[in-house]
């Protein structure tokens, strides 16, 4: 049975839609529950839910609380109140497609040998996208996961998007819980801690793949455009590697730094191109971006 794990905090406006989403999925309903962590939420999310367990009473829907706030101490409640053997995370501002419950199932009972799954996350804007965004700026923020129609293994060191993952309960059995130090809280941005997982999880030798028909629809509001949000998220991207690979060892900081350095070298180069397009604003943004995320791993 799988578990479909929605941590939230005040995200009311979207968690009814998502919830409607889940519910019209073709996978049998006696196949999968709904578990809720509200964490801390002070809108009406509570309202919504109850709503909808009143309007879906043959759906196994569960609300709890988690009072320690952040993500992955959300994360975490959810694993340790699932009854599932799959744990299916899912964000707070998506939705999903009717195939999408039944492809993590399916996929998963034919290939025991696979510990986690991932599928594509695309951008559902509410308002236009704007002329600066490009792919490089889409995946950061965005969430923007794309690789293709096939299965496949995720490329280089590359890994499901933490708000559309599935994984087998044995995962976290050897690799342990979210890193409660890493992830956001409230409405700070701060990140690594799906990161931190898949590496303690390749380092077990497990397998994850790419699924395809897993799609998932992240809403971006206008305020995930703007300047401010921009600057804070990108730093603390940088932020949070460095508080990750601190936690392993100096090492692996010292190795982070270097791998910031090419990327350095690969922005230069998309900076060049852009400007030889006449797209100059795509170029910067892309500078702009490496800068802030250099700043946070400096600290």
């Amino acid at each position: 049975m799988l578990t479909v794990i929605i941590c939230t905090y005040n995200r009311a406006k979207y968690i009814g839609a998502l919830l409607e989403s889940i519910a019209t999925n073709d996978l049998a309903k006696n196949e999968y529950e709904i578990l809720l962590v509200d964490n801390n939420c002070t809108d009406n999310t509570r309202a919504v839910c109850e709503t909808f367990a009143e309007a879906h009473p043959d759906v196994r829907f569960r609300y709890t609380l988690e009072h320690e706030q952040g993500l992955s101490a959300a994360r975490n409640k959810g694993i340790k109140e699932a009854r599932g053997n799959i744990y299916v995370y899912i964000d707070d501002d998506a939705l999903i497609d009717p195939p999408y419950l039944r492809t993590i199932t399916e996929y998963m009972s034919a290939h025991p040998e696979i510990s986690a799954v991932g599928g594509p996350i695309i951008p559902s804007y509410e308002t236009a996208e704007p002329k600066w965004m490009t792919r490089y700026t889409k995946e950061l923020l965005c969430g923007y996961l794309y690789f293709g129609d096939e299965v496949r293994k995720f490329p280089g060191d590359r890994y499901p998007g933490g708000g559309n993952a599935a994984y087998r309960a044995e995962v976290f059995k050897k690799v342990g819980l979210f890193n409660t130090d890493l992830g956001r809280k409230g409405d700070g941005l701060m990140g690594s801690e799906e990161k931190d997982i898949f590496d303690k999880m390749k380092a077990h030798g497990m397998q994850y793949v790419y699924l395809p028909n897993m799609i998932l629809h992240h809403i971006i509001p206008q305020k995930k455009l703007e300047k401010d949000y921009f600057d804070r998220l990108t730093y603390q991207i940088g932020l949070s590697e460095r508080q990750r690979t601190m936690a392993i060892g100096y090492g692996k900081y010292i190795n982070r730094l270097a791998k910031e350095a090419v990327k350095w070298a690969g922005t230069l180069v998309l900076l060049a191109g852009y400007i030889c397009q006449g797209q100059f604003l795509k170029g910067w943004k892309l500078v702009l971006f490496r800068k802030n995320v250099t700043k946070g791993l400096l600290g």
